[in-house]
C-alpha cells in the first residue's frame, strides 16, 4: 500500500494520471477519507490534463491514528474558546497543513494546486497562506474562514456531527446506519444521492477506517484554530472559493467571508448545494479546480540560447548541401 512517511506519520495516499503534469492535490475534509471523492472528479481533473493525489489526512482511513489522545471534551474545548483560555489540542490545523506538504516533499513535488473541502478547505487556507512558494492555486470548497461572528450551523446538524455516533450504535451496521442519516443531514438538496448508493459509501468508510474519536481530534483542531482571516490576506496564490447555497453545517456567509479576505478571489455561490461531496456535483467541482488553476501564472518559455558559432556551422552545412559537396 502506498504510505509516505511525514513528520513521523504514514499518510496513505493514491495518484492518478500522468506524473509528468502539474499536480492538484484534494484535501478531504472532517472524518472524511480519500475514497469520498467521487471518481468521477478524478477523471475529469486527469482528462484536463493534471496528475491528481488523495490522501488520508492523518487521524483518518489508512493514515496514522491519535488513538493514544483520551476523547475530546467538546464542551469544554468550546468553553475554553469563548473565554480565551488556550486549549489542547493533539494537532492544529497547522500541523495538518504541515502534513500537506511534507507529502509533496516524499512525491518530489516543487508545487502544486491545492484543492479542499470543509476542514479540508482550511487546511487548504493554511497551506496557501504559510507556504505561498509551493501553491500554484487555491481552491476551497464550504470552508469557512473562523471568524468568530459569523452565524452557526444549524443546532441539529451541529449537535449531530459534535456526537457522532450514539452510544446505542453498536456494531458496525449500526455505525453505518447512524452516518447514512448523518449524511443525510448534510445532504445538497439539490443533488441527491442514491440511498443504496450512500449507504455503499458509507459501508466503505466505516469498513476502512473510521473511528468517531478521530472525527472528533479533528473537529479539536479546527475549533482551536481560532480566526484565520489576517492569513488570509496573505495569500497569493489564484483562489477560487465555491459555497453551497444550502449548507446546513457552514452557512454561505462563510464562504463570503473566505473570499472577501483573500486577494482577488473568485466567490461562486451553488443553489442547491449542502455540505457534502456527492457524483452528481462532480463536474461543478471540477469546473471551480480547474479554473483556479488555469489562472495560475505558468513559466516563461525557455528560449534557445544565440550560438554565433552554431549558426556558422548551419550555414555552412546548408551552403555545401546547395553545392552537393
Amino acid at each position: 500500500m502506498p504510505h509516505a512517511e511525514v513528520h513521523g506519520l504514514q499518510l496513505y495516499y493514491e495518484t492518478h494520471g500522468d506524473p509528468r503534469r502539474e499536480a492538484i492535490i484534494l484535501i478531504m475534509g472532517l472524518g472524511g477519507q480519500l475514497i469520498d471523492w467521487p471518481e468521477r472528479l478524478i477523471d475529469r481533473l486527469t482528462g484536463a490534463g493534471y496528475r491528481v493525489i488523495r490522501f488520508d489526512n492523518r487521524d483518518a482511513g489508512l493514515s496514522t491514528k491519535f488513538d493514544s489522545f483520551r476523547l475530546p471534551d467538546v464542551a469544554g474545548l468550546w468553553g475554553q474558546m469563548l473565554s480565551g483560555r488556550p486549549s489542547f489540542t493533539p494537532y492544529t490545523l497547522d500541523d495538518m497543513a504541515a502534513d500537506t506538504v511534507g507529502l509533496m516533499d516524499a512525491l518530489g513535488l516543487d508545487k502544486a494546486h491545492v484543492a479542499g473541502v470543509s476542514l479540508g478547505g482550511m487546511i487548504a487556507q493554511a497551506v496557501a497562506a504559510q507556504y505561498p512558494a509551493r501553491v500554484l492555486s487555491l481552491t476551497a470548497i464550504m470552508s469557512t474562514s473562523g471568524n468568530p461572528r459569523l452565524p452557526p450551523g444549524k443546532p441539529d446538524v451541529l449537535s449531530a456531527l459534535t456526537n457522532p455516533v450514539p452510544a446505542s450504535a453498536i456494531g458496525d451496521q449500526a455505525i453505518v446506519e447512524h452516518g447514512v442519516w448523518l449524511q443525510r443531514l448534510l445532504a445538497s438538496p439539490g443533488y441527491r444521492q442514491d440511498d443504496e448508493a450512500l449507504r455503499a459509501q458509507v459501508r466503505a468508510g466505516v469498513a476502512r477506517g473510521y473511528d468517531a474519536r478521530a472525527v472528533m481530534r479533528q473537529f479539536m483542531a479546527s475549533v482551536a484554530s481560532g480566526d484565520r482571516r489576517a492569513a488570509l490576506r496573505r495569500i497569493v496564490a489564484p483562489t477560487v472559493v465555491m459555497h453551497g447555497e444550502d449548507d446546513p453545517l457552514v452557512p454561505l456567509a462563510a464562504g463570503r467571508d473566505v473570499a472577501e479576505n483573500i486577494p482577488g478571489a473568485e466567490f461562486r455561490s451553488i443553489p442547491g448545494m449542502g455540505h457534502d461531496v456527492p457524483p452528481a456535483l462532480a463536474d461543478i467541482f471540477a469546473e471551480a479546480i480547474l479554473s483556479a488553476a488555469a489562472r495560475a501564472p505558468r513559466p516563461a518559455a525557455r528560449q534557445k540560447p544565440v550560438s554565433i558559432i552554431g549558426e556558422m556551422e548551419e550555414a555552412a552545412s546548408r551552403l555545401r548541401r546547395w553545392l552537393g559537396l
